[in-house]
């Protein structure tokens, strides 16, 4: 590769490297440390913290149940919800039976869920806090996130990727100057390899 054309490539990686590295680095972060707490999350106590309230729906709101028997909640049985319990269900689906409105509301760090009797209207919710580190483990996994969250981590994963090749390119631009570069490369290439294939039954 003669000179001209090795600093046209230098120049592009090392932009597109610090690129990716300062569109990664808190990502990586906090990816790196939730990594550590999910391969350790034995050892990691925690005390859910639960939440149960209880309220009477207004008629009105009943006679809009009534009519519905699929699908997710009426709106303005949401929005009552939301201001008088503080609780979103957005456009979940909920479980209609016979007599009751079941709605299994799931998220990052927690759980909850509210059921509504058809008959008499009355609210029965709990929610689950189980902590920031569970919180934390479960945007690492992508668990209960949404739509958003998935679509970050498919840009972060993308992002990283780059950020991987274009160290690839500059290790093997620089190679030649540094003679440990491929030992050093293949080293980190056996060692998962070999802690798999020795280690784990």
């Amino acid at each position: 590769m003669n000179k001209k054309r090795k600093a046209f490539w230098l120049k592009q990686l090392h932009q597109w490297h610090w690129i990716t590295s300062a569109l990664c680095l808190i990502s990586l972060l906090l990816f790196s440390l939730t990594g550590i707490t999910l391969n350790h999350a034995s050892a990691i106590g925690a005390d859910p913290a639960v939440q149960e309230q209880e309220a009477l729906l207004p008629a009105p709101l009943r006679q809009q149940l009534a009519l519905r028997q699929e699908g997710a909640l009426p709106m303005p049985v949401r929005v009552w919800l939301e201001r008088e319990m503080q609780i979103r269900t957005g456009d979940k689906v909920a479980e209609w039976s016979a007599g009751e409105v079941y709605l299994a509301l799931p998220r990052p760090g927690g759980d909850a869920w509210l059921a509504i009797d058809l008959n008499d209207g009355s609210v029965l919710a709990e929610q689950t806090d189980r902590g920031w580190i569970a919180f934390f483990n479960d945007l690492h996994k992508g668990r209960y996130t949404g739509a958003a969250w998935t679509w970050f981590i498919d840009i972060f994963a993308v992002a990283s990727l780059l950020f991987a090749l274009t160290g690839l390119g500059l290790m093997m631009l620089h190679a030649k100057r540094r003679p440990a570069t491929w030992p050093v490369t293949l080293a980190g290439l056996a060692l998962p390899w070999l802690l798999i294939v020795f280690f784990m039954h």
